[in-house]
C-alpha cells in the first residue's frame, strides 16, 4: 500500500500524485520576498480547502497507509528557485510487530505527476515504478526518505536518505528509530533548502537509550538540474507486503520566493477553478498597473481578470501562463524552444508593442520590456505583462522625463543620460529581447570575455564581420531558417541602435520582420550617439530624478554612418500611411 500528500508550487517551485494524496487550494500567492507560509497543527474532514484521496483524517491526524482512499494537497504557484523550510511531525507505528515497512518520504516532483503505473512494491514508497527503482528518469523526483525496510539497494539499517530519481540514496545516515517505531513515538523533522548554496539539509529526531537525539543529513542538490519550473511537494508512504501505520500529525512550510519584478505566482480561484496568476504589488505600482492594464485588450498582452484591495493587501489577478516566462526557456536551459516558436514569440511581442504605442487611445510606454516579462501561454504565444512601470502619454507628445527605471541590459542608453522614457526606449528593449531570442544569451554576460559581455555589441561585431549566424543559439543546432534568423537579428540590432533617432518605429520593425520591407543597412561598427542630458538630483526618498537640461556630447569612436532603411518610395509610402492608421 502506498500513500501520498502533495502541495503544488513553482521553483522556480513544486507536484505529484503517487498513491495517497491531499490537495490544499490556496487562493493567493506570495509577493516579492514575502514569505509563503502555512501551518497545519491538525487535520479534519471538515476543512473545505482539502480534498482527500486514498488517505483520510482521523483523530486530527492524516493516516497514509491504512486503507485505499487518496489524500491530496495542491497549491498552485509560480516563481523562481526559492529557499524553503518545512517542519512536520509523523508517527510510524509497527503495532508491536517486529517486521514492518516500508517508510515515508517527503518529495518534490514535476507538476502534474501521477502515481507511476504498476507501483505495488513498498520499497519505492510510491515514487518509482516497480521496474525502475534505481533509474526513475521517467518519473523524476527529489526526496528525503525515512526508510524502515532494507531492500537490495539500501544500506543495512533503518536510515534517512536523500534520493534523486532513484531509491538508492545519494546520501544517507543510520536512523536510530527502532524503539520509536515499535512504540509509536513521534518523529520531528526539519528540512531546509538554500537556493544560493543548493544545500538540502535535514534535521530529524531519533532515540538513543530512550532519549531523543537530533540527527543530521545534508547534500548539495541543484533542483533545477532534476526538476522543471513547476513542481509539487508532499509526502508518500508505503507498506508493501508488510504493515505499519504512517500518520502525519502536523506540517508547516515557509518560503521566501525570489520573484521577478512585483512578484507573481499561481493560484486557483473559484468557482471555475481555472489557474490564475496572482500578483501583489506596492501601492504605487499597483495603482499604475490597474489604471493602465485594466483598459487594455490585445491577444499578446497578459489579461487582467480582477483585483482586490483589502486590509492593505493589493492583489492583481491575471490569466495564468502555463509555460512560464520567456527567459526561463531561453536562459536557464530547461526547455529548448524550436525556431518556429521563437519567431512567433518575437512577432507576438512586436504586435503587443504596436498596440501599446500606436493602436490604443493613448500611447503606453511600458519601460520594462525584458524576457522575464514576456509570458508564454499553453501554445507558446507571447504575452507581455508587468505594467508596474508603464506610463501613459498622448500620441503627439514627446518623451517624458521620469525617475530612472528599467533593467540593466534592456535599458536604452539615453535613459540613463536624459532621464526620458519614450517609444524609442521601448523599441530598444524589444531589440535586445529579439537578439536574446535568436542567440539564447543574456543581455549582459559577465562570464564572457570583455568584447562579448554586452549582447548588442557582440552581435553587432559579428554583423560587421558578416558572421551574424555565429550568434545563433547553439541549442537550435542547424534546425532553423537562416534567412529568418538573420532577419530577426538585424531587426534586433536596428531596434537596439545606440542613437534613438536612428531606430525604427515598432511598425517599421514589424514590416521588415514579416518580409514586407527590405532589411536596413546598418553600420559595420556599432555607433555611439550624442545626447542632451539632464543633471541627476537625488530626491529625499533616494530615487534619482532629473533637473534642467544641459548639453553633453559623447565621443564617437565608431563608424558614424547612419542606419539606412532601403525601402523604395513605393514600399515606404504605404508604411507612412500605416503609421497614422488607428
Amino acid at each position: 500500500m502506498v500513500s501520498l500528500i502533495i502541495f503544488n508550487v513553482n521553483l522556480h517551485q513544486i507536484n505529484n500524485n503517487i498513491i495517497s494524496i491531499l490537495f490544499l487550494v490556496i487562493h493567493f500567492v506570495t509577493p516579492f520576498v514575502t514569505p509563503l507560509t502555512f501551518n497545519f497543527t491538525s487535520f479534519t474532514p471538515n476543512d473545505v480547502n482539502i480534498i482527500y484521496e486514498r488517505a483520510y483524517p482521523s483523530n486530527n491526524v492524516i493516516q497514509l497507509t491504512t486503507n485505499q482512499r487518496d489524500l491530496s494537497t495542491t497549491t498552485k504557484l509560480s516563481g523562481n528557485l526559492t529557499n524553503f523550510n518545512t517542519n512536520f511531525t509523523f508517527v510510524i507505528n509497527s503495532l508491536n510487530q517486529s517486521r514492518y515497512g516500508d517508510g515515508i518520504a517527503f518529495f518534490l516532483a514535476p507538476n502534474g505527476s501521477r502515481i507511476p503505473e504498476n507501483t505495488t512494491r513498498g520499497g519505492s514508497m510510491g515514487l518509482t515504478a516497480d521496474s525502475d527503482p534505481l533509474n526513475s528518469t521517467n518519473n523524476p523526483f527529489v526526496a528525503v526518505e525515512f526508510d524502515t525496510f532494507t531492500n537490495f539497494f539500501d544500506p543495512p539499517n533503518e536510515h534517512v536518505g536523500i534520493d534523486i530519481n532513484s531509491m538508492r540514496s545519494v546520501a544517507n545516515v543510520t536512523w536510530w528509530s527502532s524503539v520509536s517505531i515499535m512504540e509509536g513515538r513521534m518523529v520531528d523533522v526539519w528540512i531546509s533548502y538554500d537556493s544560493q548554496s543548493n544545500n538540502l539539509s535535514v534535521v530529524f529526531t531519533g532515540l538513543v537509550n530512550r532519549t531523543y537525539v537530533r540527527q543530521r543529513l545534508s547534500n548539495v542538490v541543484d533542483l533545477r538540474d532534476h526538476l522543471p519550473e513547476y513542481v509539487t511537494f508532499g509526502f508518500s508512504a508505503a507498506t508493501g507486503s508488510l504493515s505499519a501505520l504512517h500518520n502525519i500529525y502536523s506540517w508547516s512550510f515557509s518560503s521566501n520566493l525570489e520573484l521577478h519584478g512585483n512578484g507573481t505566482n499561481r493560484g486557483t480561484i473559484t468557482p471555475d477553478s481555472n489557474p490564475r496568476a496572482i500578483s501583489r504589488n506596492s501601492r504605487g505600482e499597483y495603482a499604475s498597473e490597474v489604471k493602465i492594464i485594466s483598459r487594455l485588450r490585445h491577444r499578446n498582452l497578459v489579461q487582467l481578470l480582477g483585483w482586490c484591495h483589502e486590509k492593505k493587501e493589493l492583489v492583481l489577478v491575471y490569466e495564468f501562463m502555463p509555460n512560464g516566462s520567456l527567459d526561463y526557456h531561453l536562459i536557464r536551459g530547461k526547455s529548448s524552444l524550436d525556431w518556429g516558436k521563437r519567431l512567433k514569440i518575437a512577432q507576438g511581442l512586436a504586435s503587443s508593442l504596436l498596440y501599446l504605442h500606436e493602436e490604443w487611445e493613448q500611447c503606453v510606454i511600458h519601460r520594462d520590456i525584458k524576457s522575464s516579462n514576456v509570458m508564454l501561454d499553453a501554445n507558446f504565444n507571447a504575452k507581455l505583462g508587468d505594467f508596474g512601470l508603464a506610463r501613459l502619454v498622448d500620441h503627439e507628445k514627446e518623451a517624458q522625463t521620469t525617475i530612472l527605471a528599467g533593467t540593466l541590459g534592456y535599458m536604452a542608453p539615453e535613459c540613463a543620460i536624459t532621464g526620458k522614457a519614450s517609444k524609442e526606449t521601448d523599441v530598444f528593449s524589444y531589440g535586445v529581447v529579439a537578439l536574446e531570442i535568436a542567440s539564447g544569451r543574456r543581455p549582459i554576460n559577465r562570464k564572457a570575455k570583455q568584447s562579448d559581455v554586452n549582447l548588442v555589441e557582440w552581435i553587432w561585431s559579428l554583423y560587421g564581420m558578416e558572421k551574424l549566424l555565429e550568434a545563433g543559439d547553439p541549442q537550435l543546432g542547424e534546425d532553423f531558417n537562416e534567412e529568418e534568423m538573420e532577419r530577426l537579428m538585424i531587426v534586433g540590432l536596428w531596434c537596439a541602435h545606440p542613437d534613438s533617432n536612428l531606430r525604427p518605429t515598432i511598425r517599421q520593425a514589424i514590416l521588415v520582420l514579416n518580409c514586407e520591407a527590405p532589411l536596413p543597412i546598418l553600420p559595420s561598427r556599432m555607433p555611439v550617439a550624442t545626447y542632451c542630458t539632464m543633471p541627476m538630483v537625488s530626491s529625499s526618498n533616494g530615487d534619482i530624478v532629473f533637473g534642467s537640461s544641459q548639453t553633453l556630447s559623447s565621443v564617437n569612436t565608431g563608424n558614424t554612418e547612419s542606419s539606412k532603411f532601403t525601402a523604395s518610395s513605393e514600399a515606404s509610402s504605404p508604411s507612412a500611411s500605416l503609421l497614422n492608421s488607428r
